[in-house]
């Protein structure tokens, strides 16, 4: 893992990092400069609906995010053995990031206070991240609302 950054802008290089993914990857941001744009959205919980239902439909229009030659990745801090459920009960096409340690989380900077019922609480704020083939940060969603969210990545994927 490299170092932590406080923030990513839109238009900074995205520093390299690696973490496990299903189907026995390993992640590394490097390996598909030049090669593919990515969507890299972070959920908070394998399997609870609202993850489930974003994950969905960036399953359901996977085939046009790779048209416009994009991969999708998903990333919490669920296990590799409950990445490796999820993906299969719900037929994702693209791989799931397994952040146990925070570290990736922590890179993107959503990794963070959260509240709920006057609780506070350490959280993974849902939140995308849309990177060129050149590494660059082209677009980023925080406190993402799931309803239509994938289609708004793809339309902006389309611009790119």
């Amino acid at each position: 893992m490299s170092e932590s950054v406080k923030t990513i802008s839109i238009g900074d290089a995205v520093a390299d990092f690696s973490a496990p993914a299903t189907s026995e990857l390993n992640f590394t941001l490097s390996d598909y400069k030049g090669k593919s744009n990515l969507v890299i959205y972070f959920y908070p919980k394998d399997s609870t609906p609202g993850c489930t239902t974003e994950g969905q439909d960036f399953r359901d229009l996977y085939d046009q995010f790779k048209s416009h030659d994009t991969e999708v990745f998903g990333v919490s801090k669920d296990t590799m053995k409950r990445h490796d459920n999820f993906k299969a009960k719900q037929s994702f096409p693209f791989e799931l990031i397994s952040d146990v340690d925070s570290g990736v989380c922590e890179h993107f900077n959503v990794w963070q206070l959260k509240k709920m019922y006057g609780k506070e609480y350490m959280g993974i704020v849902r939140s995308t991240f849309l990177i060129d083939k050149n590494g660059i940060l082209r677009q980023h969603w925080d406190k993402v609302k799931v309803k239509a969210h994938a289609a708004e990545v793809l339309e902006a994927v389309k611009a790119i």
